[in-house]
């Protein structure tokens, strides 16, 4: 509020003490002054006093913005001034040329003509030299607004004309989004040679950025120039250039909430899909769908980038991980459901499967069915009892096996031993019944086919009571087995998708640039 109200009387003030100094009326010797340089003048005509000399021309850059980059196109544009001191990957800047030089024919005597020490001509008036973008990827090539050329009492030419710069640039795509880019804008006469236009850097510190603006995708590292003399091999004369160098670095927050956090959520759901029962009917339609949620964003990742085979980046290996990772999901679960409703009497469990899904694996990842601990000690007990219950089946007679009972129950009065297997006796063998009709019974034939009826009948019953137990064990134990599965690609797909991702920041140059 201060400064508003002492700056209208101060600048009332200074006004009035400018009208009152005394001053001289530049109109009438702006005009003769104009007559005397520009009427002997030719544009055509090289400024020097000694035609054996070059005309050194100081060159500078300021980068007002980068307007674009275009990946896909490789494009870059830029908004710049030119200081003039006398899928195609293109960079889109705004810059200020600045060139300065002097002119051997524009030079006067600011006393001559009433103090005038400066004037603003028309370039097309004046010889100014052809210095033009080399890698320009613009329409008309030369992206620059002809504005007035400066020109001093002493000779000095100023010539600094704005312009939108489009130049290619070579959009190296290994890292990204983590990617830094190097775009080099090269500048040099278009006709007139080392010999006789000499460029030379107006700082040596490269292109002036104090009035830079911003850009929210890419962050500016600097813009250093170099000056290079290069003999080409159509022409025997040395070629002078300048060449500026944009080093910028994407700035990854956009990508890293938008795509990459997303992946990672993605790929999570795909993991809690092997959590869900298999009885629920949603396990392969949720496998399924994340797997087409993943192809959606890496089309987005590949519609951002130029449709070269010179580097796959970073982001889309990252992607194409997860999706092979969802991609085994959806088969292990086509497995897992396929063992989950399996029944016995189409499958037949292997012994293989029996000792890995259920035995070593339940051990290794702490799983144990109801009423059964898996451990070490269990696992090589279970391989030893089978060996001995086959042995041991196959030392009873055929009606023990029927009954399930021991060959002893059999001793009936009377009897002596006849149902046994075949025993030795004082060096001879003698052979005991094999089936139910040859096992003697005690009492009449009558008792004896009632006996036999009831034995079938028990034979029968214990035969279809076996075989649903059977079937119903082994129902359990491909269900045991689908479990097991589930349970070993949950923790080997967790532990691929966290070895990924970290294995994917770690290796970017940088992770996140605000």
């Amino acid at each position: 509020m201060i400064l508003r109200e002492f700056a209208l009387p101060l600048m009332a003030t200074a006004f009035l003490i400018v009208a009152t100094l005394p001053g001289s009326e530049q109109g009438p010797h702006e005009k003769r002054l104009l007559n005397n340089l520009l009427g002997p003048y030719n544009v055509l005509e090289r400024p020097v006093a000694n035609e054996s000399e070059p005309l050194e021309v100081k060159f500078g850059l300021t980068l007002q913005q980068i307007i674009d980059v275009d990946e896909k196109n490789q494009i870059l544009t830029t908004n710049a001034w030119l200081n003039l001191d006398e899928k195609n990957q293109l960079l889109i800047t705004n810059i200020w040329l600045s060139l300065e030089w002097n002119d051997y024919n524009l030079r006067w005597n600011e006393s001559d003509y009433g103090g005038v020490k400066d004037l603003r001509i028309t370039p097309n008036k004046l010889w100014k030299p052809d210095v033009l973008m080399y890698n320009s990827a613009d329409e008309g090539f030369d992206g620059t607004f002809q504005t007035n050329v400066v020109v001093k009492h002493n000779g000095s030419c100023l010539y600094v004309p704005p312009g939108i710069f489009k130049s290619t640039c070579k959009i190296d795509i290994t890292w990204f989004p983590f990617d830094d880019q190097h775009c080099d804008m090269k500048f040099g006469s278009w006709t007139y040679d080392g010999n006789q236009l000499d460029l030379i850097l107006n700082s040596e510190d490269g292109g002036d950025l104090s009035d830079f603006i911003t850009n929210g995708e890419w962050y500016l590292l600097g813009m250093p120039g170099k000056k290079n003399t290069i003999v080409y091999q159509c022409c025997p004369e040395p070629y002078v250039d300048v060449t500026f160098t944009i080093q910028i670095r994407r700035r990854t927050l956009y990508y890293f909430f938008n795509l990459i956090v997303p992946c990672v959520l993605i790929s999570s759901m795909a993991l809690l899909g092997f959590t869900l029962p298999p009885d629920s009917g949603e396990k392969l339609t949720l496998g399924v769908t994340i797997l087409l949620s993943l192809t959606v964003f890496l089309n987005l990742v590949a519609e951002t980038l130029p449709q070269v085979s010179d580097a796959i980046p970073l982001l889309g290996t990252y992607f194409n991980c997860i999706m092979f990772m969802v991609a085994s999901s959806v088969v292990l679960t086509v497995v897992v459901l396929n063992y989950h409703h399996r029944t016995a009497d189409i499958h037949e469990m292997p012994n293989w499967i029996k000792s890995v899904f259920l035995q070593w694996l339940p051990w290794i990842l702490g799983m144990s069915r109801p009423g059964k601990k898996i451990t070490r000690k269990t696992i090589l007990m279970s391989s030893r009892m089978k060996e001995l219950e086959l042995k041991e089946r196959s030392s009873k007679s055929l009606l023990a096996n029927v009954l399930d009972i021991d060959d002893d129950f059999r001793n009936l009065p009377g009897g002596n031993n006849a149902a046994m297997t075949t025993t030795s006796l004082g060096g001879g063998f003698m052979r005991h019944p094999t089936t139910i009709e040859e096992t003697p019974m005690p009492g009449g034939t009558g008792t004896q086919r009632d006996l036999q009826h009831i034995l079938r009948e028990l034979q029968f019953i214990t035969n279809r009571m076996k075989k649903a137990d059977e079937e119903a064990e082994v129902i359990s134990d491909w269900k045991f087995a689908a479990m097991v599965v589930d349970r070993f690609c949950l923790i080997i797909f967790t532990m691929f998708t966290i070895i990924a991702t970290v294995a994917v920041l770690l290796s970017a140059p940088h992770i996140i640039v605000q």
